[in-house]
């Protein structure tokens, strides 16, 4: 295994999406992460939503193959005798132990911090929480579309004043994959302080916290201004036209992002073909854009609703402002960025089948991180034992007891 976490070794305990994929992108980065799981094995293996389909899809659970990439799994009940013992010598190996379960199972099953930092002191202890360690919640858990979406403001500020209800998350595990990739890089930054130093630290991401973090400029205007919700402007009330979306002739949608607007508005107009918008007193400049913003927006409205996508792609592509595309879930394997970032990538499950997943975020030399399949329930059972120093009498044991599936 190569990757500039090479050689480090996670055991993870953890279930569903936010923690399960911290330790994917950690396997992609090269460290052999070992999942535990009890004999059931990760809920999330049955979750059945969308495509996640036991059965279909080529008998791919798409929340489990995505999250747990990489993996190998062992499948150790933690409430039998005997099984702490097992996982303490997985842990005298280890480098990180990273979790998800609440603080009553793991007291209960003597791996909360206190119990393992005991016996590992050196070891980075890391977690993932609903509301974070501390304060009257600190024990619940939580999930993504009600911690991060809705308890963290994104689905209040996201949603039209017309709706009814507030916007859902716009995919599953939003909340999850983006409070994941801050645990794994809080993990990155505590084996840099080991190395560094010495110290083991204790590593906790939660979901709200995550959720501020992406919310933060508007948390800190609406606190400043002591509003409770700061005015959701709809197309026709944002001060810049050009920082907007709009529709083309075949129903698709252009994004304006020129927040220069002065700088771009004649280069605009002159490729979208209204040159003479330029110099209209009415939009002339910034400010008497500002001042006739609903009837700006209409012309602008007007003009793109006469051409196709296809068109608009070479007219805009003339002129120097941001824009581009409103693209669609499935058009993404096709982007010409995307193919030439590496940033979907063919897992090879090793039998005849392949799955297309999205790379890590971060690459290295230039180069995407690359994927491996999720691993079958209990796959890792022997391998991993074995090199614990199990002989195969014991691992028969460990099996009779229960211990291990």
């Amino acid at each position: 295994m190569s990757g500039p976490l090479a050689g480090v070794r996670v055991i993870e305990v953890a279930m569903w999406a936010f923690v399960p994929s911290a330790g994917a992108i950690l396997s992609d980065m090269g460290a052999d992460v070992i999942k535990l799981e009890p004999p059931a094995g990760d809920p999330i293996r049955a979750l059945v939503t969308g495509a996640d389909v036991p059965g279909s899809s080529d008998g791919f659970v798409l929340s489990w193959e995505n999250y747990n990439r990489g993996k190998r799994s062992v499948t150790l009940d933690l409430n039998v005798d005997g099984a702490l013992d097992v996982l303490d010598r997985m842990l005298e190996s280890a480098d990180v132990f990273l979790t998800s379960l609440l603080p009553p199972a793991r007291r209960r099953l003597g791996i909360d911090v206190e119990q393992i930092r005991t016996r590992h002191p050196k070891l980075i202890y890391a977690v993932g929480s609903g509301s974070g360690a501390h304060g009257p919640q600190a024990e619940k858990g939580g999930y993504d579309a009600i911690t991060f979406w809705a308890r963290g403001g994104i689905a209040d500020a996201v949603t039209p004043p017309e709706q009814p209800y507030p916007l859902p998350m716009p995919s599953g595990a939003f909340g999850d994959c983006t409070s994941g990739a801050a645990l794994a890089g809080g993990i990155c930054a505590a084996l840099y302080k080991r190395q560094a130093t010495g110290a083991a630290s204790v590593v906790d991401v939660s979901l709200l916290g995550t959720s501020l973090w992406s919310m933060q400029r508007t948390i800190t205007e609406a606190t400043i201004k002591r509003q409770k919700r700061l005015p959701r402007h709809g197309r026709t009330a944002m001060p810049n036209p050009l920082v907007n979306t709009y529709r083309t002739a075949d129903d698709r949608f252009l994004a304006l992002c020129m927040l220069q607007g002065q700088r771009y508005w004649p280069g605009f107009c002159e490729a979208v073909g209204r040159a003479d918008l330029a110099t209209d007193a009415r939009y002339a400049t910034a400010e008497a854009r500002a001042a006739n913003l609903t009837e700006c927006v209409a012309e602008i409205d007007a003009i793109f609703a006469t051409r196709s996508l296809a068109d608009w792609r070479v007219a805009l592509a003339t002129q120097g402002g941001q824009w581009d595309v409103v693209q669609q879930p499935g058009e993404l394997v096709d982007d010409e960025q995307v193919v030439a970032n590496a940033l979907m990538q063919d897992v090879d499950y090793g039998d005849g089948r392949s799955l297309k997943m999205v790379s890590a975020p971060m690459q290295f030399d230039r180069k995407a991180l690359p994927a491996r399949a999720a691993p079958e329930k209990g796959a890792g059972n022997d391998e991993v034992l074995a090199e614990l120093g199990y002989d195969e009498d014991a691992i028969i044991d460990l099996k009779v007891a229960g211990i291990v599936y």
